[in-house]
C-alpha cells in the first residue's frame, strides 16, 4: 500500500512538471514582438514583446513648432491587452493632423504600415458663421442682455417726460409774450421807405422790433455776388426788392462793425446806401448773419462801367454824386443829435452802388471808423480785415499813417475816391473816342496784387494811372484830371478834401445842366 502510494505521488509530480512545461510552451509561444521608436527602458534592439492580446502600433502625428510650420512625429510600439487604447484597435481612422494603425498578425508587423494622412480641409467660410452664431455664454453679454433693454426704457420715459415738460413751458410762455413772426408790427400797405421817412429820422433804420419782423419774412430770390465777408442776396419783402447781404459766421465782428455803423444818428442820405434791417437768423444747423438794405438793380459801379459807355454829363452824375456820399460820411453835424465824422477806409469801384438814376450811393461800411469828438479819439474797427490792396494810399502801404489822427484817414479817402473818378473818366466818350473799363494801374501790376507790388509802382517808383492825352481837349475831363492829380499827391495833407471835389464838380453839374442841348 505505501509501495503504491509513493507510485502515485510520482505520477502527480511528472504531471504537474509537465503542466509547468506545457505553460512555458503556450507563454512562448503567444507572445508578438514588436518595432519600438522610441522605445522603453527595458526593451532592447528596437523591439518590444506584448502578450497575448496585445497589438503593435504606429501612429504619425503634425504638432505646431512655429507660427507657420508643423512638427512631425512617427511613433512605434506595443500596446498591452491592459491598455485602454487597445480598444482603438485595429486602427484609427487618417484625419489631416493624425493617423494611427494596429496590427497583430506576425512579429515585426507594424515597421511598414500605411500612415498617409488626409489633405487638410479648408477653413470654413464666412456664411457658416453667419449661420452658426457663438452662443453669448459669458456672463458679461448675459448681463448686456438683461441690462440693455432696461437702460432703453428709461431712456425713452425720460425725454418723453422732458418733451412734455419743456412743450407745456412753452405753451405758457406764447400765453405771456406775442411771437414776433406772426404779431405784424407794419400796417398793411405801407412800403419800407414809408416806414423808415415815419421813424425817428437818425437814419439808424428801422425800430429794432420792426427790423426782425422784417429779417423773418424775407424770401431769398437768387444770389447776386458773393466776396470774402459771405454772400449778397436779392430779396423779396411784401412784393418790394432788397438786398441781403448775408455774413459767415466767421465775420461775426464785420456783421457787427457795419451794423453799428448804419445805425449811426442823422447817417441816411440820399448818396449813402439805405440800411433797413439788421438781424440773426437761425436755421437749425447753422446760423446766418442778415444785413437788409436798399437794392439796386444795376449793381456796382465796376459792374456799371464795365457794360456802360457814358456822356459827359452821366460822368459828372456819377462822380459828383459820389463826392456827395463821400462828403457826408467825413463831415461832422453838430447838434443834440449830431453825426460823428466817418472814414470809409475801403473806396473802391465795388462799393458804390449805381442807382436807377443814374447817380451813386456808397455801401460796404464794414472797415469805416469815427471820430468821437468829446474824447478826440478814432473809434476803429476790431475785425482782422484790411482795405483792398489796389486802392491803398501810399501812406497806408508803407504804414507811415497816424492812426490816431482822424484826417489820416479821410485823406487816404480821397487818394482812393481820386483812383475811382480815374475809372469813371475812361468810360467817358470824347470825340467818339472812349477806353475800355480798367482797374487802376492794370497796366503795372497783376489781376490780384500784393502790397509789395504796390508799393514798389506808387512809393518807390511814383507812378499814378495814366491820363491820356485827349482828356486835354475837353473842358471837364480836364476838371477832372486836375481833381485826380491832386488825389493822388504823395503828401496826404496836400490832396483836396471830399467837400472841395464835391463843391467842384457841382458847378460843372450846373454848367451842363445850363448848356442848351
Amino acid at each position: 500500500m505505501a509501495i503504491l502510494w509513493i507510485r502515485g505521488s510520482k505520477i502527480y509530480t511528472h504531471f504537474a512538471y509537465f503542466l509547468l512545461l506545457c505553460f512555458l510552451f503556450v507563454s512562448e509561444v503567444c507572445t508578438l514582438e514588436c518595432f519600438c521608436h522610441p522605445c522603453k527602458d527595458s526593451d532592447t534592439n528596437g523591439t518590444c514583446v506584448v502578450a497575448a492580446g496585445g497589438a503593435c502600433f504606429a501612429s504619425k502625428s503634425l504638432n505646431p513648432f512655429t507660427e507657420h510650420e508643423d512638427l512631425e512625429i512617427t511613433t512605434w510600439g506595443c500596446l498591452s491587452p491592459h491598455d485602454e487604447t487597445i480598444l482603438q484597435c485595429p486602427s484609427l481612422g487618417p484625419t489631416d493632423r493624425e493617423v494611427s494603425r494596429c496590427c497583430y498578425d506576425r512579429d515585426r508587423c507594424n515597421e511598414h504600415l500605411n500612415l498617409t494622412l488626409l489633405e487638410p480641409t479648408p477653413a470654413p467660410t464666412s456664411d457658416i458663421a453667419t449661420t452658426n452664431p457663438r452662443r453669448p455664454d459669458s456672463v458679461t453679454h448675459i448681463a448686456l442682455l438683461v441690462t440693455l433693454p432696461f437702460c432703453l426704457i428709461i431712456l425713452v420715459l425720460s425725454i418723453t417726460f422732458f418733451y412734455f415738460k419743456h412743450r407745456r413751458q412753452g405753451l405758457k410762455s406764447k400765453q405771456l409774450h406775442i411771437d414776433p413772426e406772426q404779431e405784424d408790427f407794419i400796417p398793411p400797405g405801407h412800403s419800407l421807405h414809408k416806414l423808415i421817412d415815419e421813424s425817428s429820422g437818425s437814419g439808424s433804420g428801422l425800430p429794432l422790433i420792426v427790423q426782425r419782423t422784417i429779417a423773418k419774412q424775407i424770401t431769398l430770390v437768387r444770389r447776386i455776388g458773393k466776396g470774402r465777408f459771405g454772400e449778397v442776396w436779392k430779396g423779396k419783402w411784401r412784393g418790394e426788392n432788397v438786398a441781403v447781404k448775408i455774413f459767415f459766421t466767421t465775420e461775426e465782428r464785420s456783421w457787427f462793425r457795419e451794423t453799428e455803423m448804419y445805425q449811426t444818428e442823422l447817417l441816411r442820405h440820399d448818396n449813402i446806401l439805405g440800411f433797413i434791417a439788421a438781424d440773426i437768423k437761425g436755421t437749425g444747423s447753422w446760423t446766418q448773419l442778415y444785413l437788409i438794405t436798399d437794392y439796386h438793380e444795376n449793381g456796382s459801379l465796376y459792374d456799371y462801367l464795365q457794360a456802360h459807355a457814358l456822356d459827359t454829363s452821366e460822368m459828372l452824375y456819377l462822380a459828383h454824386s459820389a463826392a456827395c456820399g463821400i462828403t457826408h460820411l467825413h463831415v461832422e453835424i453838430f447838434g443834440t443829435k449830431g453825426k460823428m465824422a466817418i472814414a470809409h477806409r475801403d473806396i473802391k469801384s465795388k462799393n458804390i452802388l449805381v442807382r436807377k438814376n443814374g447817380t451813386c450811393c456808397i455801401a460796404d461800411l464794414g472797415l469805416a471808423v469815427r471820430y468821437v469828438s468829446e474824447t478826440n479819439e478814432v473809434d476803429i474797427a476790431s475785425n482782422t480785415r484790411c482795405g483792398t490792396i489796389r486802392y491803398m494810399a501810399p501812406e497806408v502801404l508803407e504804414e507811415t499813417l497816424n492812426k490816431n489822427h482822424f484826417d489820416s484817414y479821410k485823406e487816404a479817402d480821397m487818394y482812393s475816391f481820386g483812383l475811382v473818378l480815374w475809372e469813371i473818366a475812361r468810360r467817358c466818350v470824347v470825340g467818339g473816342i472812349v477806353h475800355d473799363a480798367q482797374l487802376p494801374y492794370y497796366e503795372y501790376v497783376p489781376q490780384d496784387p500784393s502790397i509789395e507790388d504796390m508799393r514798389k509802382i506808387v512809393c518807390i517808383e511814383k507812378i499814378r494811372p495814366t491820363l491820356p492825352q485827349q482828356w486835354e481837349t475837353d473842358q471837364y475831363l480836364k476838371v477832372m484830371s486836375r481833381l485826380m492829380s491832386e488825389c493822388w499827391n504823395p503828401s496826404p495833407a496836400a490832396r483836396l478834401t471830399c467837400l472841395r471835389i464835391k463843391k467842384t464838380l457841382g458847378k460843372m453839374v450846373e454848367a451842363i445842366e445850363s448848356t442848351p442841348k
